[in-house]
């Protein structure tokens, strides 16, 4: 499956309105399908994915909200890309077990970013953030 999932989102050429509104989904279909080695190979491969590979993925890492789509994403986080760490930490809201917040709450590069980033971006994407410090938070 792990193999399946990388050859759609490399090979998925369609606009970017249609990955998010079609291709996402069958990417999380692919993702539901995912073993313990697929996603432990995810996880080895993904950070040597192009910058538009990682995006795609990170969009759709919230099938099952588990601990591996959790690992992934965090992973991300590390990125220099702003729209990559938005679009992980907009995936990441979906994640509201306690032990999910607490893996967040353990890194606090991620709030220092955010706290950086509040002031330097646009409505939509501040509303976003704030939103994710609340969730975090609740």
């Amino acid at each position: 499956m792990y193999t399946d999932l990388d050859e759609f989102i490399t090979e998925y050429q369609h606009t970017t309105d249609f990955w998010y509104d079609v291709g996402c989904v069958m990417a999380s279909e692919k993702l539901s399908k995912f073993s313990s080695k697929d996603w432990q190979e995810l996880l080895i491969i993904v950070h040597n994915r192009p910058l538009e590979w990682q995006k795609k993925l990170a969009y759709c890492l919230d099938t099952s909200c588990n601990r591996y789509e959790l690992e992934i994403l965090l992973s991300l986080l590390s990125t220099e890309d702003e729209e990559l760490f938005e679009i992980c930490i907009d995936t990441l809201r979906s994640f509201t077990t306690q032990e999910s917040k607490q893996m967040i709450l353990d890194k606090p590069s991620i709030l220092n970013r955010i706290n950086d980033l509040l002031p330097k971006v646009g409505i939509v994407s501040k509303k976003m953030l704030e939103d994710f410090i609340t969730r975090l938070n609740s």
